[in-house]
């Protein structure tokens, strides 16, 4: 097989949530950029998996992530003609809004932004080597039909899972627990209105007693039944040891969450008023949670984030609560009115790197701090500040962890993000 070789000035791996605004970034700053995505469209979590509702941008009214993240979103919006939530009045019990996206709309605006910004993009591709070359790194990748080598001045590890981290060596941990992961489905065929919430509850309890459902088919151990069927599902079921860091894990996953789909839909369809339930739409892949965090120059902790520490090297905020699943359903800690957590150019260094950068969700953090820093919006803000730096360290000659800190909070500024 012929490789197939070409340089770059940045080179990101995952076009998903974070690498997508990474590689649009990079790219309008003047660096050659190439993408490296293991599906078939950008997006990650947000269109293969489903989770097409990122959050937080807003604080009550008060807008803290902006961007090109939130340039997309509102340009998916304008496009699909759904208007934005009011982010003054925030729903009950949350500090602002999720907004929901089209996710198939959304994968066709991030590909045509990465065109039209010059981006290389290469899908079906995954990452088997990555190597110091002087200051430059070799990344090879394999698809079908295909070998590549990408040599490299600056390389951004969007892959979720600190993929390339690991490959060259720098330190990243994976706890023994994780949280677990989701497919993401929507059912449809019946009134939940008209429902008998006693009797599907006591035949729900029953389904669990003889096996006829398993625990995580749905999430909420201590809530009502009805509570599932109110939402069609969507969100509500539970993968335990859900792991992407493999092909092998990954197929686990996405094979346990459809054969719990099927479980739940054959046992619906005997319950009075929902004969006629149905799949309305199913996403590709289980959506991962939690698998490695970088062991970075910089880790954000519970303590830093629940205080809304201003780090010295902020280079965005984020917005979300302490948001851990769990076996019995989700464990929450909500940010006091008025605090605004930040992000540290440290914790996307992978700790003595030069020229690696990650964002994501293998962002340098404790457990419980992950669990609110790994969201859609906040994976945006990363997405853009790793941008800017590795390809400013590009055209400063510098590696991306030196680049001077006004001159990359101006630069993102002048892109429309919001910076501490």
């Amino acid at each position: 097989m012929k490789i197939l070789r070409e340089e770059a000035d940045v080179l990101v791996i995952g076009g998903g949530t974070a690498g997508v605004i990474a590689a649009i970034q990079a790219a309008r700053l003047g660096a050659r950029t190439v993408v490296l995505e293991m599906t078939g469209q950008l997006g990650g979590t947000m269109t293969n998996g489903g989770v097409s509702a990122p959050a937080h941008f807003f604080n009550r009214g008060r807008q803290v992530i902006a961007g090109i993240g939130w340039e997309l979103v509102t340009k998916t919006k304008a496009l699909d003609g759904t208007p934005l939530p009011d982010f003054n009045n925030p729903p009950p019990n949350r500090p602002s809004h999720h907004v929901s996206v089209n996710p198939y709309l959304y994968a066709c605006l991030a590909e045509e932004s990465c065109l039209e910004a010059g981006v290389t993009l290469h899908y079906h591709e995954v990452v088997t080597t990555a190597e110091a070359r002087g200051d430059r790194w070799l990344v090879e990748s394999v698809g079908k039909g295909v070998r590549r080598e990408v040599l490299a001045r600056e390389v951004i590890d969007c892959s979720g899972d600190a993929d390339v981290v690991g490959l060259l060596g720098f330190e990243r941990v994976k706890g023994e627990v994780r949280q677990p992961g989701t497919l993401e489905f929507r059912l449809e065929g019946y009134d939940y209105k008209a429902l008998d919430a006693d009797l599907l509850q006591a035949r729900y309890e029953e389904a669990l007693r003889d096996g006829t459902l398993i625990r995580g088919d749905f999430c909420y151990a201590r809530r009502p039944f009805i509570d599932y069927l109110r939402a069609g599902g969507a969100n509500l079921q539970h993968l335990f040891g859900a792991d992407s860091t493999t092909a092998e894990t990954q197929s686990e996953a996405n094979i346990a969450g459809r054969q719990g789909l099927l479980r739940m839909l054959r046992f619906l369809k005997t319950l009075p008023g929902c004969e006629k339930v149905r799949i309305a739409r199913m996403y590709p892949m289980a959506a991962i949670r939690e698998t490695y965090r970088i062991v970075g120059e910089t880790t954000i902790t519970r303590e830093d984030y629940l205080s809304g520490r201003r780090f010295d090297d902020a280079v965005a905020y984020t917005f979300y609560f302490i948001d851990v699943h769990t076996e019995e359903g989700t464990d929450h800690e909500f940010l006091e009115e008025g605090v605004v957590p930040t992000l540290p150019l440290g914790a996307l260094v992978p700790k003595g790197s030069q020229r690696l950068l990650v964002a994501g969700r293998t962002v340098s953090s404790d457990r419980r701090a992950n669990s609110a820093l790994r969201v859609e919006a906040s994976c945006m803000a990363m997405g853009q500040a790793a941008g800017a730096a590795a390809a400013l360290g590009v055209r400063q000659g510098v590696p991306s962890r030196d680049v001077p800190l006004d001159l990359l909070r101006d630069t993102l500024r002048a892109h429309g993000a919001l910076v501490p």
